[in-house]
């Protein structure tokens, strides 16, 4: 279902640099937009996603995909609370969802998901975490505990590191910082494309 490489972005600007790159699937995360900045966005990011043959993924604003069209959301432990997954899963939209103790895992499994994500892995650098880093044996776990389902890890990934998680169990590496703040994102970009190759299917 997914690639091997999940980029994360909070703009559809970044596609317009780093789809051209090689990237095949990528969630869009928006933070304080208002509600004709999210359309506009989940629009576009929709058209370059579609001319570059990518997964998108919106992540939280799950009534805006559904009256969008989108294809796929993925909701956090919070998110999962307030979010109709009946109406969701009637439009035809695909769910992923966020984990990160055994506990939410049930919770999430609960819900039939399309696939599950588990992170930090790592310390990450993007926003102070409320829970402590997985580490690569979580990942294993996490695997056999839901079978065929698509695992997603996210925290502290890198071109170096994402061999170790995918080997570890995970069906895709997720990566924010390691890009968006990186000095040449489309290079990077490029990296993560060479250093996950071996695990495309």
């Amino acid at each position: 279902m997914f690639d091997p490489f999940y980029l994360l972005v909070d703009s559809s600007q970044w596609l317009e640099r780093l789809l051209p790159q090689g990237v095949k699937t990528v969630q869009l995360r928006m933070k304080d937009k208002s509600q004709g900045e999210i359309t506009h966005e989940i629009l576009r990011a929709k058209t370059l996603c579609a001319q570059y043959g990518a997964t998108l993924i919106i992540n939280d604003f799950w009534q805006a995909a559904m009256d969008e069209g989108c294809s796929f959301i993925h909701l956090g432990q919070e998110d999962m609370e307030v979010a109709d997954i009946a109406a969701i899963k009637r439009a035809g939209i695909r769910i992923g969802l966020s984990t990160h103790t055994p506990e939410e895992l049930n919770k999430a499994l609960a819900l039939d998901p399309d696939y599950i994500a588990l992170g930090p892995i790592w310390p990450t650098l993007l926003k102070k975490m409320s829970y402590p880093p997985q580490g690569i044996e979580r990942i294993g776990i996490w695997k056999k505990a839901i079978g065929d389902l698509p695992l997603v890890v996210i925290g502290g990934i890198t071109p170096e590191r994402a061999p170790l998680v995918l080997r570890a169990g995970a069906d895709s590496a997720c990566v924010i910082t390691d890009i968006l703040t990186n000095a040449d994102p489309e290079a990077r970009t490029r990296e993560w494309v060479e250093a996950t190759a071996p695990f495309r299917r």
